[in-house]
């Protein structure tokens, strides 16, 4: 388990991440998401005892990761994958994680089997591609065997056939009740490896909870409406936080209202529907929903920063 408690780091006048608290628990995939600049990285150092707190602290297993005797066979982490010497060949790369921390050599040929490196392991760092050197940062999270690991961008350069693995090592790390939190950019990767979902902007707490509930209480869903009457319904549902567009004559797409509200309205004042269509958002939507107002910068649609 993973447990952070008013988590703050400021570098002199700027603060980076603000009261930030929350638990990553076993036997789940926890995706850890946020807009650029919004303390992602900062975060997982803090955990990670890379970067002290400015207040608050961060405790894995119940103990901050400094206090952890065999780090390694505690808390896997992949942070920066070529942070490797390349000179070194990817097996003598894990036999010198394996020995500093003593764990078993017989480990080693165990995770260079299961993330594929077996035939490559002769080969040095220096010459393998990003997709192989992201292999190498996850054998070497894996190496102690650990029950918690902490990934930051696990899928960078990975082709799909090395994306398709990695969701299915997570899924099944997961299942063994082992903890696991995945900082990830890709939103469609995330709806299908995430049971649970960290969003944070500008330091601060966006959002902890399932990523069903995640998308559903969202309000980036919309609701398809067809009626004869338009004009009268989108009078009638017109409110705060309800957006309406008219695709075509007879036709409303309504954002911010349920199926539920709509169907009463419109038969509460005798407006007849010949559709009624709810439409989820996927998490990519919700997510750029949610985060817009915390983004650093934006750009127009001819790309200038805006």
């Amino acid at each position: 388990m993973i447990t952070a408690q008013e988590l703050t780091k400021r570098y002199g006048d700027r603060t980076v991440v603000t009261d930030l608290s929350f638990t990553v628990r076993p036997g789940t995939v926890t995706g850890f998401l946020g807009p650029n600049g919004s303390g992602k990285s900062t975060t997982l150092r803090m955990i990670l005892g890379l970067v002290a707190p400015t207040r608050g602290h961060a405790t894995v297993s119940g103990r901050s990761y400094a206090a952890h005797p065999a780090p390694l066979t505690e808390v896997g982490a992949l942070l920066e994958a070529r942070s490797v010497h390349p000179g070194r060949t990817a097996r003598h790369h894990l036999r010198a994680l394996a020995h500093t921390h003593g764990i078993p050599g017989s480990r080693v040929e165990h995770v260079l089997a299961r993330t594929g490196l077996t035939e490559v392991a002769h080969r040095r760092v220096k010459g393998f591609s990003l997709g192989m050197g992201q292999r190498l940062g996850i054998a070497a999270a894996l190496l102690g065997d650990p029950a918690v690991l902490v990934l930051d961008e696990p899928v960078n350069g990975l082709d799909p056939e090395g994306v398709l693995w990695i969701r299915t090592l997570l899924k099944s790390l997961a299942a063994e009740g082992r903890t696991i939190l995945v900082s990830s950019h890709l939103m469609s990767e995330t709806a299908l490896t995430a049971d649970h979902l960290i969003v944070i902007g500008r330091g601060r707490l966006l959002a902890d909870t399932t990523v069903a509930d995640f998308v559903r209480r969202s309000g980036a869903g919309t609701v398809k409406v067809v009626t004869p009457d338009a004009a009268a319904l989108a009078g009638l549902l017109t409110g705060p936080g309800v957006t309406l567009a008219t695709d075509a004559p007879g036709s409303l797409t309504v954002r911010g209202a349920d199926v539920e509200h709509i169907g009463r309205t419109a038969a509460a004042h005798g407006i007849p529907l010949y559709e009624l269509t709810p439409s989820t958002a996927s998490l990519e939507e919700a997510f750029m929903h949610l985060t817009h107002d915390t983004v650093e910068y934006t750009a127009t649609a001819e790309g200038a920063a805006a």
